[in-house]
């Protein structure tokens, strides 16, 4: 093989062999992102079940600025892992009954949260598969607003499902904190899941997915 011919399929290998090598090393880094992505969710998740959960900013819906300040502000309130209710640092006494009613509602607005940590898991996750199918295809012909869009509307398909069912467990929970808001006088100022919230979650979740 002579060295022009050498030189020419050189100079059309190159291009070939640099493509490749950036896309191993950007899938390294995607790989990094999921390991990273599960890490921080199981550190999210832990955290929900050691620390104290707040009451303060506890609210479900869509709520403009306009109602939210007309909301009385309420001293801190926290239940503890062990069913305490802390109003401003200073436990509340209670009895064995009150305190299991706290535990449940505890598990149950933990559970919620759950719930949404692991749709915020699933979306990256797709995002970032969706990413690395994709990759090839952006280094040869550019970046373009087409893979924004198919991420956005898988994130949007596979999302869905689990946000959708947050909005199906508010009706338990308004119950739980009403049957608790009903036993604590101290927790009332904390039981602010209306039925309007519970009526209109499905739709606003529906409108939000929508407009995006």
């Amino acid at each position: 093989m002579n060295r022009k011919r050498i030189a020419a399929l050189v100079l059309a290998i190159s291009p070939l062999a640099a493509q490749a090598s950036v896309h191993e090393e950007v899938a390294s880094d995607l790989n990094k992102a999921r390991q990273e992505v599960r890490a921080e969710m199981a550190q999210e998740r832990a955290r929900l079940d050691r620390e104290n959960l707040s009451l303060d900013g506890l609210h479900f819906g869509i709520e403009d600025e306009r109602e939210a300040g007309k909301r009385k502000p309420q001293p801190k309130g926290e239940i503890t892992p062990k069913g305490d209710l802390l109003v401003d640092g200073k436990a509340v006494a209670i009895d064995a009954t009150q305190r299991r009613r706290l535990l449940d509602y505890r598990a149950q607005v933990i559970g919620i949260a759950k719930t949404g940590i692991d749709a915020g898991e699933q979306a990256a996750m797709v995002a970032i598969d969706l990413t690395n199918v994709s990759l090839f295809r952006l280094i040869v012909g550019g970046m373009t607003g087409s893979l924004e869009r198919r991420v956005e509307a898988s994130v949007k398909r596979d999302i869905a499902p689990a946000v959708l069912q947050i909005c199906r467990q508010l009706p338990r929970l308004r119950d739980s904190q009403q049957a608790l808001a009903a036993s604590v006088p101290e927790f009332r100022p904390y039981a602010t899941l209306e039925q309007d919230d519970i009526d209109g979650c499905e739709r606003d979740v529906g409108d939000e997915l929508a407009s995006r």
